[in-house]
């Protein structure tokens, strides 16, 4: 969701308040006139020194501002709505879109070519964007929005032949929702690792306890992944969550490591007892399993919804099992080589 927190005080202190909606006059909600910080989420949001948007207007895109350039100072709110992710302006050197002109798509220091301090009219084709009196984001500015079609800056903004900078808003990270397509899973691999083997010998004719308890317990991991597509949208620092079981909520956080690892313990019931004249052997195994499956990314940034996909792989090393086999022991008058058959069975956690 869009909104912006303000608060009366710096660092996120004092009184505060949340809004999700434009709102003309801050005064009529008691809250005109004293904030000092604040926080946004998604959409950039325009703060306006006077009531119904009028005044000088301060952009604040997504993220937390622990203090203002106008502190005490903010009358009115306005969330930005439009389409921020393919701005466009074109500059031109004349009034009424004359001369020479120049196309820009991203943020410019108009300082460092020949367009310095010599626009006189502008065309928006996309985006919201400012416009600076000074290189580097100084001095005076002002907004220009999406199809706006500026002929003359002396008469209109006082701002002709001063233009030395200029930036589009940043959009603010879509919302992102997550489904495993598990119909569509493919298992990579499969193998057994032997974790532990536990070998019991009964030479008398009565039955006797295992020695090494009737119980064990065993490390287990859980590494998993999150890869993204290399035509994703998606920036550096957006999170979601992806359910892949009632136990497991995985986080991923785009541009950090998307990949984490669990451990857990599992116990695991082996044989209690040996019978008379038999050898036990136990053989703990550890089944790892080598997984992949597709995920649907669902956006939604303002009234816009698209899709990406996504892949999630684990390598599974949870399921721990004890097989074990008992084999009698030879009479006291076999020869050796005269071996007598063997029961197996298993046993898991």
């Amino acid at each position: 969701m869009n909104r912006i927190t303000v608060y009366e005080r710096p660092d996120f202190e004092g009184l505060s308040r949340e809004f999700t909606c434009d709102v003309p006059d801050l005064h009529e909600l008691d809250f005109g006139n004293c904030i000092a910080s604040l926080k946004v989420v998604g959409q950039p949001w325009i703060a306006y020194t006077e009531p119904k948007y009028e005044g000088e207007p301060h952009a604040f895109e997504e993220g937390e501002y622990p203090s203002v350039g106008r502190p005490n100072s903010f009358s009115a709110l306005r969330l930005v709505h439009h389409d921020l992710g393919d701005p466009q302006i074109t500059l031109y050197e004349r009034p009424n879109f004359q001369g020479a002109c120049k196309v820009v798509t991203e943020e410019t220091n108009l300082a460092y070519g020949y367009f310095n301090d010599r626009v006189a009219s502008h065309v928006v084709q996309r985006g919201v964007w400012l416009l600076y009196q000074h290189p580097g984001r100084g001095g005076w500015h002002c907004l220009a929005w999406p199809g706006e079609r500026l002929a003359d800056y002396k008469p209109e903004l006082n701002f002709q032949a001063r233009l030395s900078h200029l930036r589009p808003l940043k959009p603010g990270q879509p919302q992102v929702s997550a489904q495993l397509l598990w119909e569509q899973k493919r298992v990579e691999a499969e193998r057994e690792v032997l974790v532990d083997e536990i070998v019991g010998v009964n030479e008398t004719a009565a039955e006797q306890a295992l020695s090494a308890g009737s119980r064990r317990e065993y490390s287990t991991t859980l590494w998993q992944s999150f890869h993204f597509s290399n035509a994703s949208s998606l920036k550096a620092g957006l999170s979601f969550t992806l359910a892949v079981e009632a136990s497991n909520v995985f986080t991923v956080q785009k541009g950090r490591s998307e990949a984490s690892t669990r451990r857990e313990r599992v116990e695991v019931q082996l044989p209690a007892k040996i019978p008379p004249r038999t050898a036990l052997r136990v053989r703990v195994l550890r089944k790892e399993v080598t997984l992949s499956v597709p995920v649907l990314l669902t956006l939604r940034h303002n009234e816009a919804v698209s899709t990406e996909l996504g892949e999630y792989r684990s390598v599974s090393g949870t399921n721990i099992s004890a097989h074990f086999s008992m084999k009698p022991l030879p009479a006291a008058s076999t020869e050796p080589g005269d071996a007598a058959g063997t029961e197996e069975g298993s046993g898991g956690c």
